[in-house]
């Protein structure tokens, strides 16, 4: 009994540990800088802040630091840039140049939607 016990226990334990780190399907910025070569080529949500935006019209490229309670991480981005300092919830893809020896190498986060905080009326 004492087996099966342990089993069930050990089972929430780990299912209540995944829950924490992505509650409501966001995952912190901090977990892809960390390991960025757990998150290659996967699509994610990121919610935080926008600042620092880029934009440079000859070569179309448009970017922005997006900052959440854990981190930062610069967004390419083929949409309008986003209001600066206000919160907003992006689904990127991540990707990496390439990945040597089991670390990454060339970090991109490309947002693929956003979700802006909606107007109170």
């Amino acid at each position: 009994m004492k087996g099966i016990r342990g089993k069930i226990i050990l089972f929430w334990a780990i299912l209540l540990m995944g829950l924490q780190v992505h509650a409501g399907g966001i995952t912190l910025i901090q977990e892809i800088n960390a390991a960025p070569v757990d998150f290659d080529g996967k699509e994610v949500r990121l919610k935080g802040i926008p600042k620092d935006p880029t934009r440079l019209p000859f070569v179309d490229l448009k970017m922005y630091v997006l900052e959440d309670s854990s981190g930062e991480i610069t967004v390419l981005t083929e949409f309008d840039l986003p209001k600066m300092n206000e919160e907003i919830t992006i689904r990127v893809k991540v990707k990496s140049l390439a990945i040597f020896k089991g670390e990454a190498v060339g970090l991109t986060v490309t947002e693929l939607e956003r979700y802006e905080r909606q107007q109170e009326i």
